[in-house]
């Protein structure tokens, strides 16, 4: 009976620190996300996070909307690079490369579009988007759903970092990706402050632009 008990209070002690934590990025990350483009501050680069492809190789509809935001930032003004990063383990599946042909389609220059080939996962791609690729200021373009886990990583990781949410359409089983989002943040606290996993490193590609100058798009503000 006794032992029960402690058994029982200690998973109370683990579920509230555990919604400590959830509390706690949630409330961090929200002065730092912006629902629309006419809102949220410039930033030289954008971080398109990859969210899959269909059997085709074309992009979910969830990373195309990611896409469409990206390009709609960039045509405002509001960045003046587009960072494509997201996963490219297989030969068959390529990530980034739909995402800039996406990109690219839709009328933003190849220059002005980078590619991550190894962003398996958001923590991997905020880390080398800071360390491989140099950036210290950036929009981070994603759904509201992720929006929290993302922001937080790349500000942990010394980005300075905001957010534009990509949501423009119902997605299907969105609400599995609500309920997903819970242990996924966790584990990005968990990753940050105590495992400090090294994602897939190597040579330094820092983003290079020109900060006076006005970008094909229109400019910054």
């Amino acid at each position: 009976m006794r032992t029960a008990l402690l058994l029982a209070g200690a998973g109370l002690l683990v579920g509230a620190g555990a919604l400590g934590i959830l509390w706690h990025i949630r409330r961090y990350t929200a002065p730092y996300v912006y629902r629309s483009i006419a809102e949220v501050p410039a930033r030289p680069i954008a971080i398109v996070l990859g969210a899959g492809l269909e059997r085709d190789g074309r992009p979910t509809p969830v990373l195309a909307d990611r896409v469409r935001t990206a390009v709609a930032l960039y045509r405002a003004g509001r960045v003046r690079k587009l960072l494509m990063t997201g996963d490219n383990r297989f030969a068959w599946y390529n990530e980034p490369v739909a995402m800039g042909e996406y990109a690219l389609a839709l009328g933003v220059p190849a220059e002005d579009i980078v590619y991550d080939y190894a962003g398996r996962r958001t923590y991997d791609s905020c880390y080398r988007a800071r360390h491989i690729f140099g950036v210290t200021e950036a929009i981070v373009v994603t759904q509201r759903f992720h929006q929290p886990r993302a922001v937080y990583l790349c500000r942990q990781m010394g980005i300075d970092a905001v957010g534009v949410t990509a949501d423009l359409q119902p997605y299907l089983r969105e609400w599995w990706c609500h309920l997903r989002e819970l242990p996924a943040l966790l584990m990005a606290w968990v990753d940050l402050h105590i495992r400090r996993p090294l994602p897939v490193l190597g040579e330094t590609i820092p983003i290079v632009y020109d900060p006076d100058a006005r970008s094909s798009a229109g400019g910054m503000p």
